[in-house]
């Protein structure tokens, strides 16, 4: 791209108050489409608890990411990352193999944690009804925690696992977390 092209990109993507103090502009102050980071958007599901005490699933994105160095002694040449931090702070992570046809029943959640499946397809269904199942990859965020049962109905969240296959997940737990009670406050 030539440099009356990116000026013209630069100066296009710009409202009016903030020309002047781009000019005047140098070939090494320019940026193309090209040159800037990508960055990516990750999907998950959110199980909250709203003030009411039931649960939801909501699909969520993960959008606000910074650029980052990996660059170390061990790695000198290591190039750029994306990073972000939806929680910080302490926390365990484990492995749990379901055997083939493992179900839950309704339960809650005692602290926020990211779970992934790592094999199989899992599922989880909300008090609202919603439910959802989760391929490898996926990623759910439960902190469904404090909900309120009203009599005989189910409080929390049911899980299991979908076909006849064990099912592995990856469950990340953040002792000192609280959950947000509001869908997508993780971006």
């Amino acid at each position: 791209m030539t440099l009356h092209k990116r000026v013209f990109f630069l100066l296009g993507t710009l409202s009016i108050p903030t020309l002047p103090a781009l000019i005047p502009i140098t070939a090494a102050q320019a940026t193309s489409v090209e040159d800037r980071p990508s960055f990516p958007t990750i999907s998950y599901w959110d199980n909250w608890t709203d003030p009411q005490g039931v649960t939801h699933l909501t699909k969520c994105k993960i959008s606000t990411f910074h650029e980052a160095s990996t660059t170390s002694a061990e790695t000198p040449d290591a190039g750029k990352v994306m990073l972000s931090t939806p929680h910080d702070g302490p926390a365990t992570m484990t492995i749990q193999v379901q055997p083939p046809h493992w179900k839950g029943g309704w339960d809650e959640s005692h602290h926020v944690q990211w779970i992934v499946p790592l094999s199989g397809i899992y599922f989880v269904k909300a008090m609202d009804g919603t439910s959802v199942e989760l391929n490898p990859g996926d990623v759910l965020l439960s902190e469904d925690l404090a909900p309120a049962g009203r009599g005989a109905d189910p409080k929390g969240h049911l899980s299991g696992n979908v076909g006849n296959a064990a099912v592995a997940l990856q469950v990340l737990r953040f002792g000192e977390a609280t959950p947000s009670h509001i869908p997508c406050q993780r971006q």
